[in-house]
C-alpha cells in the first residue's frame, strides 16, 4: 500500500473572450490576463508554428474539450504531418500549473510532478518547448525554424513589449522566451477555473443529488472505491480547492490498444512496430521497477477528456471505472490485443502493457455493484467546470 498525501453556455463565453482582442480580454469575473499571458495566448492559438502549417497547441488541447484534444473517435492525436499519429493520448493541459517540478520523494519513496505522462519535462515552460520539434506534433526540424515563423507573426512586437527591445534577436533565448510565455498563458485561471458543480458544494451554494452524493462517499471511502488516496478531494492545507491528483505515478494495468496507430509508423519513427511497449516512467527515469507506471491524471473535467489511459484504450468513463473495479476479478482475454468493445462483449480483460508493478493494493477487485458504479460515475460528472448554480 502506497500512502500519499493528498461547458456549454460558460465555455461559449470563455471561447468568445480568448479570441477578442489583447485590450478586450478578460477572464471570469472581470480580471484581465497579464501582458505576458496574453503573448502566450496568441502563440497557443497560432496554428502557423508547425511544419507545415496547420497545427497548434490547441489542436490537441482545446478549451471546448477541457484543453484535451477534440477529436474523440481516435485513442491518440493527429500531428502536423497527417500520416502521422502519436504513441499516447493527449492528456489535459487544464490544472497543469498545479503540478510540482519533477522530483524523487524520499519520505515518500516516490517520483512526483513534472510534465508529460512519463515527467520528463520537470516545468510547465519546459513542456511548451517540446511539442514544436516533436516529429509526431508540430514537425518542425529546429528551433530556429519555430523562432523565424514566431517574428513573421502579426503580433511579434509583444515580445518586445513583455521581454524588451530585441527580445527575438537571440534564437535560442527567443525559443526560450515563445515558451516562457505559454507557460504564463496556462498558469492563468482559462486553465484552472475551479468553477464545477462539487466546488460550489464544498462551499455549501450547492447540494448534490443524491446519486451524486452516494459516488462521492464511493470516491472517498478506503472500504469502496478508494479513490481519493490518488486523487485527493478535499483543499489542501493552505485552501487550495482539491486537484483530484497526488502527482505521482502508478502502473494501472492498462492492456495495449490495438487500435493505436502508433504501431502502424515506419521504423525511423517506431522501430519496435507493433511490438512497442509504452515503458512509461521507467525509461524516463532509467529503473525498471518503474517500468508501466506513468502520471496520475486529475480527475477535473474527467466526463470531458476522453479517451481515456495513456493509450486511449477506453472509450467512456464508465468503462474506466468498471475496469478498475474487475480487473482482477473477470479472467485474462485470449490475446493481450483485444479492443475494449470486444473485452466488454467477452467478459474479460486483456493482460497489462506492462506486467510488472502493476497497483494491486488501491485497484483491481473493489467489489462495487452496477449501481455503485453508476454512482461514482455521476459524482465524477460534478468535476466538470463551467458549472452555474441556479
Amino acid at each position: 500500500m502506497k500512502y500519499r498525501f493528498t461547458f456549454a453556455a460558460s465555455i461559449l463565453g470563455l471561447m468568445a473572450s480568448l479570441s477578442a482582442s489583447p485590450e478586450e480580454l478578460t477572464l471570469p469575473g472581470g480580471k484581465h490576463l497579464s501582458k505576458k499571458a496574453r503573448l502566450g495566448q496568441k502563440l497557443f492559438f497560432d496554428t502557423n508554428l508547425s511544419t507545415p502549417p496547420g497545427q497548434a497547441c490547441s489542436s490537441c488541447h482545446d478549451p471546448a474539450t477541457a484543453f484535451s484534444d477534440p477529436n474523440k473517435s481516435q485513442p491518440t492525436s493527429n500531428g502536423a504531418l497527417k500520416t502521422l499519429k502519436g504513441n499516447r493520448n493527449a492528456p489535459t493541459a487544464a490544472y497543469a500549473a498545479y503540478t510540482p517540478p519533477f522530483h524523487y520523494d524520499p519520505i515518500l519513496r516516490l517520483f512526483v510532478g513534472g510534465q508529460f505522462l512519463d515527467g520528463r519535462a520537470p516545468t510547465l515552460k519546459e513542456q511548451a518547448k517540446g511539442p514544436f520539434l516533436n516529429p509526431l506534433e508540430m514537425a518542425n526540424p529546429d528551433k530556429q525554424t519555430v523562432v523565424n515563423k514566431v517574428r513573421e507573426a502579426e503580433y511579434a512586437w509583444m515580445f518586445d513589449e513583455v521581454f524588451g527591445p530585441g527580445s527575438l534577436d537571440n534564437t535560442r533565448k527567443a525559443y526560450d522566451r515563445i515558451a516562457a510565455a505559454i507557460a504564463a498563458f496556462e498558469r492563468s485561471p482559462v486553465f484552472a477555473r475551479f468553477d464545477s458543480k462539487y466546488d460550489y458544494y464544498l462551499k455549501g451554494k450547492v447540494k448534490l443529488t443524491p446519486q451524486e452524493m452516494r459516488g462521492l462517499v464511493i470516491f472517498e471511502s478506503e472500504e469502496k472505491g478508494n479513490c481519493a488516496a490518488c486523487h485527493p478531494s478535499r483543499p489542501s492545507a493552505d485552501g487550495t480547492p482539491p486537484l483530484f491528483t497526488d502527482h505521482t505515478y502508478d502502473n494501472l494495468g492498462v492492456p495495449k490498444n490495438p487500435n493505436n496507430p502508433f504501431y502502424a509508423l515506419p521504423p525511423t519513427l517506431n522501430p519496435d512496430g507493433p511490438a512497442f511497449v509504452d515503458l512509461g516512467l521507467g525509461k524516463r527515469v532509467g529503473k525498471f521497477w518503474e517500468d508501466g507506471k506513468l502520471k496520475v491524471p486529475t480527475l477535473r473535467n474527467i466526463a470531458l477528456t476522453a479517451p481515456y489511459m495513456h493509450n486511449g484504450y477506453f472509450s467512456t468513463l464508465r468503462s474506466v471505472v468498471d475496469f478498475y473495479n474487475t480487473r482482477d476479478v473477470r479472467p485474462t482475454c485470449w490475446n493481450e490485443l483485444v479492443p475494449e468493445a470486444d473485452a466488454q462483449r467477452l467478459g474479460c480483460w486483456p493482460a497489462p502493457e506492462v506486467k510488472q508493478n502493476v497497483n494491486g493494493d488501491e485497484l483491481g477487485n473493489l467489489r462495487l455493484s452496477d449501481r455503485e458504479v453508476d454512482d461514482l460515475v455521476a459524482f465524477l460528472k460534478t468535476l466538470t467546470d463551467g458549472y452555474r448554480p441556479e
